[in-house]
């Protein structure tokens, strides 16, 4: 800000206690104009100087009590000195300092005037020179002035300290010219800064010992750190510290980082990070040296846990910062550094041992020159051999407790050397893999990471020279060494790639032969060991083609058929060998794309740019056979399997020679038109269905697969044919009928184009060609191309011209109509082409139009339209008058979504907004459940995005035409209507929407407005931040849940009934494309809030495990695993155990004697399970077996079994009822329903079932009746009724009727009735035997089975009803 504005803005206060300076501002412009004298700086200077001299004689103003004059000049004074002549204020010195001295001074000095008594010293102070700097502080001079200012840069005030401070750095920045490299003044400010240090550290140790309080209150003085921040302004000004006073700096700040106080401590390492910070050009390089001999020197105790840490990171960030200017002179004393710092390691005390080990990492780092690594000296080799030899040490028994972090200092020390290492290191490399090696060894996993780092660095022909594999011919006594083939495929780089060929190559041979030696015999270990190791030694290739530093001779012929051969023959080689030739490409090509210099490439990739061109034109010379290969394989393989084969061919078609591209394009292109039928010719026949992953695709798709991979790297010249190529296939009414898929891999070809720069002038000028193709094939587009095709539109769409904009009309409503498509990724896209629409439009001149004559749907004597963003609203809008309501609740969902994403355009304008609003909302009175549903997708929108008193007006007329939808399941819209109450709530409040809702909805405004304070107290008791999802839209861990706003505007919401997200069918929503980031399904197929991450699974205790594991591997275990925690007594107790109903020898059931002859008997289901085992499959099948009860895709529910199903139900719901029957219980129940006494006059059960009545039908069980009348299932026969328990609603109880033939007692003489009461007799006594839990003793009081029915006539035979509660 200039002075002029300052001054300005003075003139016009906006604070009361400004107006007095703006008074005495305008006297004195008044008296300059009076003068005649202009309003320069100067001027201003000499009349508020003159004017504080009259002020301070005449009123006689103290220091201590200075009026509103005195302040505003002085404030005013401040302004000017900046701006007046150097040699002025250097002249007015004196005059100056001796009338602000008093205020300097004085400690009942307001804050106002002491800053700006501060501030005209700062700028005087600034403009003397280096004699006046030479004069003595006894007289008054600039270093008085500023021996009266440190004190200051120390005061309790905040204000007051910061001010001087600043004034301190601006006089020690600004030094006068000399020849000096220090500001004259710099020694003063550090002796007295210093002296403030010390003194403050000697009174507050002085403090603690009479007040007899620990070291620990050492920062409860805030002067100490007070000094420290004088201390760091004077280092950062003066560009170090004067070499003279450094030692005792050192000592004194070593000396505070021994306080427990963690903020002082960290006070004092700020302070030396400035020193070494300031010190980082090379006219400050000379003090460093000294500096850092201080704080060698002042080494503390071997001891000592509290000041080693400290001290040996400020040794270890002071050499990093000398390092960076004399590097040589560093690394010469690196092997002293060394010898310095390793007598840490050793320490018991943890902290110092990784302190000690992080300092060594940093001179590692830090203190080794690039110069060292590309082109050492012999002075330089001897200090790399000292510096291996030390290293060495540390495997030693000495720093065997210290050995992790000994590993840490090895991995950084290979990391360094790099490839310079080899071979100061290989002694390392070798004693590291012998400990590696030995059996015993607990530190394995470390071992590996220092390894990793060494075959990284030194590479792996290095490393095998010590540490050879021993796997063809191993030595006597020496192990074979195969853990090292995984840490040579993830540590491998930019090495030899002859190596691989002359050494692991043989070894994979080898082994390879070994295995096929071994022929079709089954395989042993030493085989499938064989096999691992073929498998390990390809999986290295990868690493050896990243960079490799011989690729111009590595690469050659014979190597090229190796690889052909391996990628024919074994075809699980075939991933490793393509990584590895893609690698061979792309890592080349990432050198020439990089914008480091050369060193640094040397350094970091031992190449250059012009080493990487010269590879890439070697690699280019084995494209075109490598590429005939690549396509070969290609279609031999599956098409899950094709990803990587396909990304290999990318990567050499964009090296491969401009002819040899085009050759083979036209080779492949001939081969596809082979390939495609002619359009009149017949559909051929369908084939037998194949497994889809075993299925190999038709060859048209593979050539089509290569084309679209060619389109990129080809010449405009060729497009012509590619373009026609692409169109034949679309417009093949053949392919339409019998190969969809091909043409939607046809579509591709035009977004692919759209990814290079001749692709995209290919579709800028083929555009009007491109819109007629998709024009004409808008009616022949199979279902699974939608999505391709949409993207082609949008493709289509970003490089129309501005006069060819009525294409976008044209195909708007197939846009439109995808938005609402059953597939996702359909949707999406149609969202996407929307959106590309709109922003093609908005982007269009003003003046542009739009010629809807040349729209096919529209007249010819069409009015034009301009462009505009309103102009597609309207056109999205004609689709709310279609029939169809597919139709009208598409185009809803597209107006919603444009709403959303163009509300705030300015082209939108308010009443656009009002008269859509209106017009879509209409909708919701529609019968039509899908119309509906999208209505109140844009309801969400317009509640979110626009303004309360645009809302406002229309949600009286709204709301309640919301809630006539609120109970109507289907289609989730009572979800959709609360989540939209609940936005409502959020923005106006509870109690205005409870009245637009009205008296009926006032429970559930009630209930939503209770919720949002629970999750609100929830919230604070959890001590998370109270914000609305509709804001934040953040998840767990701060990432959003939705993909956009406009997706988190329509489906996100507190409540538990979240949104279903996907098409309209099965009354889904389809409003859009929306794809939860992170979203968890649960069993029931349901995703939102209420879904369990997973279904928990309990292991049940079985009677007679004897503890044992459960076996997950038997077939039987499933009755031991029950997805809820059962308690024993529902289980069954000894009391209620069941037992296992048994045949006789005539193949009848027995009932009775339930503990006898156990083992004459066979069980039922045929297997030996346990008691429980048989109740938890039981329940297994009732809630998930064939004929549990299911939903449909509307919620209803669907019942397939009928009475079996239900009396499945009922039997064991009962179990778990308290109405439980005991033993004795169900057995006098028994003998009652045999003898007939509960039935009406004594009746009989035992009447026959005559037979030949017709042919068999399923019994009330709802399974088949064999011959001998015996059923598959349970019957819900007429003795056990379905009521309401009376413990209360809700429970489901069951009755055992006193007449259990009753409906069968009116027709007991006919063939119909007999049978019926028949068989509801054995349903009842099947329920018993499930309800009880134990097998009845039916025949207690006679040991007379009950025959089985011998007659399965049972066609007059009706099921019972069906309950519904």
């Amino acid at each position: 800000m200039s002075l002029e504005e300052k001054l300005e803005k003075i003139k016009t206060p906006n604070l009361e206690n400004q107006r007095y300076t703006a008074v005495v501002l305008s006297s004195i412009e008044d008296t300059l104009r009076e003068q005649n004298t202009k309003f320069t700086p100067t001027a201003y200077f000499a009349a508020l100087l003159a004017l504080l001299k009259q002020t301070a004689h005449d009123a006689g103003t103290s220091a201590s009590e200075p009026n509103e004059l005195v302040s505003s000049t002085v404030y005013l004074l401040d302004l000017i000195t900046s701006h007046v002549p150097a040699a002025l204020l250097r002249t007015q010195f004196a005059s100056i300092v001796s009338l602000l001295a008093p205020y300097l001074s004085a400690e009942g000095s307001n804050t106002a005037l002491l800053k700006s008594a501060i501030g005209c010293i700062e700028s005087i102070l600034a403009a003397q020179d280096g004699p006046a700097w030479n004069l003595p502080s006894t007289q008054t001079s600039p270093r008085q002035a500023l021996t009266a200012l440190l004190p200051l840069a120390i005061d309790q005030r905040p204000k007051i300290r910061r001010r001087a401070q600043d004034a301190v750095k601006t006089v020690l920045e600004n030094p006068p010219p000399g020849p000096s490299l220090d500001h004259p003044a710099a020694e003063l400010c550090a002796v007295a800064a210093q002296n403030n240090l010390k003194s403050a550290v000697q009174l507050v140790h002085q403090n603690r010992k009479q007040r007899n309080k620990n070291a620990g209150d050492d920062g409860n003085d805030p002067s100490i750190i007070h000094a420290l921040q004088l201390i760091k302004t004077v280092a950062v000004a003066s560009g170090g510290w004067p070499s003279k006073k450094i030692e005792t700096l050192c000592e004194l700040l070593l000396s505070i980082s021994r306080s427990r106080n963690d903020f002082l401590v960290m006070s004092a390492f700020e302070v030396f990070e400035v020193i070494f910070e300031s010190m980082q050009d090379e006219l400050s390089a000379a003090k460093l040296p000294r500096l850092l001999e201080a704080i060698v020197e002042l080494k503390p105790q071997q001891n000592d846990a509290q000041l080693l840490p400290p001290w040996i990171a400020i040794l270890s960030r002071g050499y990093g910062a000398y390092a960076q200017l004399e590097s040589e002179e560093v690394f010469a004393k690196l092997p002293e550094l060394m010898d310095l710092v390793l007598t840490f390691l050793p320490n018991p005390s943890h902290n110092i041992r990784v302190s000690a080990s992080e300092c060594l990492i940093s001179f590692f780092a830090n203190c080794i020159p690039n110069s060292v690594i590309l082109e050492p000296s012999v002075y330089d080799e001897k200090v790399l051999q000292q510096v291996a030899d030390k290293a060495a040490e540390l495997l030693s028994v000495k720093y065997q407790t210290a050995w992790v972090e000994v590993f840490n200092v090895l991995s950084a020390l290979f990391d360094a050397l790099r490839w310079r290492g080899d071979p100061y290191l290989l002694p390392l490399v070798q004693a590291v893999g012998e400990l590696r090696g030995n059996n015993s060894f607990q530190g394995k996993k470390e071992a590996d990471q220092v390894l990793g780092h060494a075959i990284r660095s030194l590479g792996p022909q290095a490393v095998l020279s010590v540490l050879p594999l021993n796997l063809v011919k191993p030595k006597k006594g020496q192990a074979g060494r195969a853990w090292l083939l995984p840490l040579f495929r993830d540590n491998v780089t930019n090495t030899n790639l002859a190596h691989f060929k002359d050494e692991l190559v043989p070894l994979s041979e080898t082994m390879y032969q070994r295995v096929m030696d071994h022929g079709s015999a089954e395989k042993t270990m030493d085989v499938k060991v064989y096999e691992t190791v073929v498998q390990q030694v390809w999986s290295i290739l990868p690493g050896y083609c990243d960079l490799p530093v011989d690729l111009q001779i590595a690469v050659d012929q014979k190597f090229a058929e190796l690889l052909s051969n391996v990628l024919y023959q074994q075809a699980d080689l075939r991933v490793n060998v393509c990584r590895a030739l893609q690698k061979l490409v792309q890592s080349n090509q990432t050198v020439l794309d990089s914008d480091a210099d050369t060193e640094e490439l040397q350094i970091e990739h031992r190449t250059t740019k012009e080493d990487a061109q010269k590879n890439m034109s070697h690699l280019a010379s084995f494209a075109s056979n490598l590429l005939a290969v690549l396509f070969n394989v290609y279609s031999q393989t599956l098409p899950q399997s094709r990803a990587y084969i396909l990304q290999c061919i990318n990567a050499y078609l964009s090296i491969t020679p401009e002819k040899d591209l085009i050759d083979t394009f036209e080779r492949v292109g001939k081969m596809l038109e082979a390939e495609i039928p002619a359009a009149d010719a017949p559909i051929p026949k369908k084939q037998p269905d194949q497994p889809n992953r075993s299925k190999m695709p038709p060859t048209s798709h593979t050539l089509l697969d290569l084309v679209i991979a060619l389109s990129i790297h080809l010449r405009r010249s060729t497009f012509a044919a590619l373009f026609i190529l692409a169109s034949n296939i679309i417009t093949n009414p053949a392919i339409l009928a019998s190969d969809p898929q091909l043409i939607k891999k046809a579509y591709k070809l035009i977004p692919r184009l759209a990814t290079s720069e001749t692709g995209r002038a290919a579709l800028q000028a083929r555009s009007a060609e491109l819109q007629q193709l998709i024009i004409a094939t808008s009616e022949k587009t199979p279902v699974p191309a939608r999505r391709d095709r949409t993207m082609a539109i949008d493709t289509i769409i970003n490089f129309l011209d501005n006069n060819a904009l009525h294409f976008i009309p044209t195909v708007l409503s197939e846009i439109v109509l995808s938005c609402k498509d059953s597939n996702e990724k359909a949707r999406t896209a149609g969202f996407q082409t929307l959106f590309s629409a709109a922003k093609r439009i908005a982007d269009a001149p003003p003046s542009t139009l739009i010629r809807n004559s040349l729209t096919p749907h529209m007249l010819d004597d069409a009015p034009d339209a301009v462009a505009s963003v309103e102009e597609l609203f309207t056109m999205v809008s004609a689709g709310l008058a279609g029939v169809a309501p597919h139709m009208v609740a598409a185009s809803i969902t597209a107006l919603g979504a444009l709403l959303y994403e163009y509300h705030e355009h300015d082209a939108l304008t308010g009443n656009m907004k009002s008269e859509l609003v209106d017009t879509v909302t209409m909708f919701i009175q529609s019968n039509n459940r899908e119309i509906v549903r999208a209505v109140l997708g844009f309801v969400k929108v317009i509640v979110v995005i626009l303004p309360l008193e645009a809302l406002e007006p229309r949600m009286a007329e709204l709301v309640p035409q919301l809630l006539v939808w609120s109970k109507e399941n289907k289609g989730r819209l009572k979800a959709k209507v609360k989540n939209i109450l609940d936005r409502l709530v959020r923005r106006f409040g509870g109690q205005q929407v409870e009245e637009w809702a009205g008296s009926d909805a006032k429970k559930l405004i009630v209930n939503i407005r209770k919720a949002r304070e629970r999750a609100r107290r929830k919230k604070a008791g959890t001590g998370q931040a109270d914000s609305d999802e509709e804001e934040t839209g953040t998840g767990k861990g701060g990432q959003s849940t939705y993909d956009n706003e406009y997706d988190e505007a329509v489906y996100g919401s507190d409540d538990d009934d979240s949104e279903v997200l996907g098409s309209d069918e099965d009354d889904d929503d389809a409003m859009s494309g929306v794809t939860l980031k992170s979203k968890t399904t649960n069993r029931t197929g349901k995703s939102g809030k209420g879904a369990k991450t997973g279904r928990e699974q309990f292991i049940r205790n079985q009677e007679d495990s004897d503890d044992e594991p459960l076996d997950l591997l038997d077939s039987k275990s499933m009755s031991a695993i029950s997805s809820s925690r059962r308690s024993a007594t529902k289980l069954g107790g000894e009391q209620h155990r069941k037992t296992k109903a048994k045949y006789n020898e005539d193949g009848k059931l027995v009932f009775g004697g339930a503990d006898d002859d156990d083992g004459d008997d066979t069980v039922i289901d045929g297997n030996k399970t346990d008691s429980k085992g048989g109740a938890v499959d039981a329940y297994l099948d009732a809630v998930s077996g064939p004929h549990a009860v299911q939903r449909g895709q509307k919620g209803k529910l669907k019942v397939k079994s009928g009475m079996q199903k239900s009396s499945r139900q009922e039997s064991r719901a009962g179990g778990n009822d308290e109405e439980m029957l005991d033993v004795e219980e169900a057995r006098e129940v028994a003998r009652k329903i045999l003898s007939g006494k509960g039935g009406p006059r004594g009746q009989s059960p035992r009447s026959p079932i005559q037979k030949g009545q017709g042919n068999q039908r399923r019994a009330l069980s709802g399974e088949k009746v064999d011959k001998n009348g015996v059923g598959g299932g349970v019957s819900a026969g007429a003795g056990i009724d379905k009521r309401r328990d009376k413990a209360g609603p809700g429970k489901r109880g069951v009755r055992f009727s006193s007449h259990p033939a009753r409906r069968g007692q009116s027709k007991r003489s006919s063939p119909r009735g007999k049978a019926r009461f028949e068989m509801n007799l054995r349903a009842a006594q099947s329920q018993l035997l499930l309800f009880s839990g134990t097998a009845l003793a039916l025949a207690a009081s006679n040991d007379e089975a009950y025959p089985i029915l011998e007659d399965s006539s049972t066609s007059s035979i009706e099921p019972a009803k069906r309950e519904v509660d």
